[in-house]
């Protein structure tokens, strides 16, 4: 049988045919827009997500025979609020992850309600990219948008919804929102009164590898596909790309270098940061895991290699950087605000240390240095609960880079473990849909069987001592001009 993994990201939507045995027959990638109304702000129409998915099913499965596309699981973008009204019409644009205009709606949150009191009725405290802040956004500046929500839901869930026509989501996406109560797998009834809401608009919690349903006959004939097709309740992206890595059961870690960047540590227990630094969320395989969230990763290079030098060789650029840990110039990695560890909706990236000698090199490797100090945050948050990793998965559009990894294991000081598949969300969903169709019997037997490492990348002692001498330094700068923001 085949398996389809669906990955509904911020720009595109990527979609993967997999065997049973985790072999990848084919992949296919379709755009769509992304609106900048005012700054800070981040849009999309939940509709061209459907299309585009609906397009690229189309084209996945030319040329097989559709009677043996047996399920499909859905991995996407996290903590978009995506309201529909009575007939199910989207009441207006989905505000996304990176979406910061809900500020005063996070300080109101944390301050007045108390990161003591979301920690305990959610185990997390409010972000400004989190659904339930963009709720009372949307509350307090479109009250008459806010009269008419029936249904609440995550940008993944609205595509599972308009093809099963099941009001689902799973727990480790739902985690996401702040409204759910991790450690207990419910609803927090504690944040539906604080957000004005009733648990009727909020759908009904699964786990990922659930069956939410089949393809309606409408959404079957537009995909090419037959009725029988499932659908499981699929996975946040970040947890679909865990379970796509390997990345589940007790103390694993996955990096994702994608538009955001991510640390991942699956747990078999529920543990909460008492720092509230990095979240704490259930996870695809039934358990828990740790994710410390920057919102700018790889896109932070895209910005400079595209925008600013103008070049799309990304490799020629890297390839003249010779002098690791060693570098004057550092840049703090926050071109949409920060989520951990500063909770900085307000941050914006910056270089210093320029001089007359500096050179553009000087400036691309600072980039991706920046980027790994600000990963590197989270994993010190992690390490402060008692946690040890000595290694990690790696996964996103960055972790083709080798200069990259090879930083990343240095400034991190882990083994970097890279796998045969870089396609961590959308093989996640894949192997979730073959979970929910009972090829495997659990998401930890699909892993033993379909992820496999193909090569390490190992830290060098003389390059850790000379990063670790730099993040001492980088950590230096945001409490620096933390004011100036």
């Amino acid at each position: 049988m085949l398996y389809v993994g669906v990955d509904l990201g911020t720009s595109a939507v990527k979609l993967l045919l997999m065997e049973a045995d985790g072999t990848i027959r084919n992949i296919v990638s379709k755009e769509y827009p992304l609106f900048l109304p005012h700054p800070g702000w981040s849009e999309q129409n939940p509709e061209d997500w459907l299309e585009k998915t609906l397009e690229g099913l189309q084209e996945l499965t030319r040329g097989y025979d559709s009677q043996q596309i047996a399920g499909i699981g859905v991995g996407g973008q996290m903590h978009g609020l995506v309201t529909l009204d009575d007939q199910d019409r989207p009441i207006r644009p989905a505000i996304l992850w990176n979406d910061g205009r809900s500020e005063e709606e996070t300080r109101y949150l944390n301050e007045e309600v108390g990161k003591k009191k979301l920690s305990e009725y959610t185990a997390n405290i409010a972000f400004a990219g989190f659904t339930a802040p963009k709720i009372l956004w949307m509350k307090k500046n479109e009250p008459e948008n806010f009269k008419r929500i029936a249904k609440i839901m995550l940008p993944k869930d609205y595509v599972v919804y308009k093809l099963t026509g099941m009001f689902c989501t799973d727990m480790s996406d739902a985690s996401g929102m702040l409204l759910m109560d991790v450690k207990n797998r419910c609803w927090s009834q504690e944040m539906i009164e604080i957000c004005g809401i009733t648990e009727q608009m909020l759908p009904k919690l699964c786990e990922s590898y659930e069956v939410a349903g089949t393809l309606r006959p409408q959404m079957a004939e537009k995909a090419g596909l037959t009725e029988k097709v499932k659908v499981v309740a699929g996975a946040g992206d970040n947890a679909a790309a865990a379970v796509g890595t390997g990345t589940v059961g007790e103390g694993r870690c996955n990096i994702s270098l994608g538009t955001s960047g991510t640390v991942f540590i699956s747990s078999k227990n529920f543990g909460v940061d008492q720092y509230n630094s990095i979240h704490s969320f259930a996870h695809a395989d039934g358990y828990y895991h740790l994710m410390g969230c920057m919102l700018s990763a790889a896109s932070c290079n895209k910005w400079w290699m595209d925008e600013i030098l103008n070049t799309k060789d990304y490799e020629a650029e890297q390839s003249k950087i010779e002098h690791l840990g060693e570098n004057s110039v550092f840049y703090l990695p926050y071109l949409m605000g920060e989520r951990s560890p500063h909770n900085d909706p307000k941050a914006r990236a910056l270089f210093i240390g320029m001089s007359m000698d500096t050179t553009r090199q000087d400036m691309t490797q600072a980039v991706l240095e920046g980027v790994a100090f600000g990963l590197r945050d989270s994993l010190e948050a992690a390490r402060n609960l008692g946690i040890t990793v000595s290694r990690t998965k790696i996964c996103g559009g960055g972790a083709r880079s080798s200069l990259w990894k090879k930083i990343i294991a240095n400034v991190m000081n882990l083994k970097v473990d890279e796998t045969e598949s870089e396609e961590g969300p959308a093989l996640g969903g894949a192997m979730l849909a073959a979970v929910g169709c009972g090829e495997y019997p659990t998401v930890e037997a699909a892993v033993e069987k379909i992820v496999k490492v193909v090569r390490t990348v190992e830290p060098e002692p003389e390059l850790v001592e000379k990063y670790e001498r730099q993040y001492r330094r980088f950590r230096e700068i945001y409490p620096a001009v933390k004011n100036l923001y």
